[in-house]
């Protein structure tokens, strides 16, 4: 007898059997193509999110980030945050596409009978609805839409920290556009500087907003305690050089009980950064 397992089979013209390894094709091969990660998109990170606008009663739907998806990377000095992927800013504005009602989501809820007849008097009565589909927003969709609310406030005669907070969100807004500028096109695109100018513009009124708010108005302010309003004062009050206002906000803040260790941190930080400037 032909001890070879798989002799014999000649006879059955089979012989090209001989010397088979019988487990050769047990091993999983190995993959020797570069596996590619899946491509993240922004449209990913978003959902519609339904409004009843409360200026026209339309239903209507924005984008909104879906909760959870948005992983914070970094904060910047003034506690602008910072995300991997997508710019939540981008999505923080609800805006009737009807008749133009549009605000921070913060500030999404019912408004007075004077504020509503101001609105549909100046603002409703020459808006162009939008009806374009939006699967994400440009940064300058995005920076049009918190002008659109920032008119908004302006026209329902919202608190001094209702305006203030939405500048300071835009300027944010617009710092994200200046990075997303230099990784693309660069510094020297025109868009970079007039980006750059409009962050000036838009956190220059945060800034006096809130010296406004912050002597007319009792806390919690905007969902910030007062050691964080105070914070950001100081933050901006260093960018403009308004290093006196700068000094007794960090002064104030340090001899705060009510400041939180971590924040008293960031205070110290601040105050090496405007401490080294006035040395200059």
């Amino acid at each position: 007898m032909d001890t070879n397992i798989f002799g014999g089979l000649e006879g059955m013209g089979l012989g090209n059997m001989n010397g088979m390894n019988l487990f050769e094709d047990q091993k999983p091969k190995e993959d020797t193509e570069e596996k590619k990660a899946p491509e993240i998109k922004e449209e990913d990170f978003l959902l519609d999110k339904t409004y009843e606008c409360p200026i026209c009663y339309n239903s209507f739907k924005n984008r909104a980030i879906r909760a959870g998806k948005a992983r914070l990377v970094g904060t910047d000095m003034d506690l602008r945050a910072r995300f991997e992927h997508i710019e939540p800013l981008k999505y923080d504005i609800v805006s009737c596409p009807k008749c133009g009602f549009t605000t921070v989501t913060r500030f999404f809820k019912p408004v007075t009978p004077v504020q509503r007849k101001n609105i549909l008097e100046k603002i409703s009565a020459t808006y162009k609805g939008d009806n374009q589909e939006h699967p994400v927003y440009t940064y300058e969709e995005a920076i049009g839409r918190y002008k659109l609310a920032l008119a908004n406030a302006v026209v329902k005669n919202a608190k001094a920290s209702e305006k203030a907070y939405i500048c300071l969100r835009a300027g944010w807004l617009c710092r994200s556009y200046q990075e997303d500028i230099e990784a693309g096109s660069g510094k020297e695109d025109p868009k970079y500087a007039q980006a750059q100018a409009l962050e000036n513009e838009f956190l220059k009124n945060a800034y006096d907003g809130f010296i406004a708010a912050r002597q007319s108005e009792s806390f919690p302010m905007c969902g910030m305690d007062e050691a964080t309003v105070d914070y950001i004062i100081a933050c901006l009050a260093d960018r403009f050089e308004h290093y006196d206002v700068c000094s007794k906000m960090i002064s104030n803040l340090l001899a705060s009980p009510s400041c939180s260790p971590r924040m008293k941190d960031k205070v110290r930080d601040l105050k090496e950064e405007v401490m080294a400037k006035i040395k200059k």
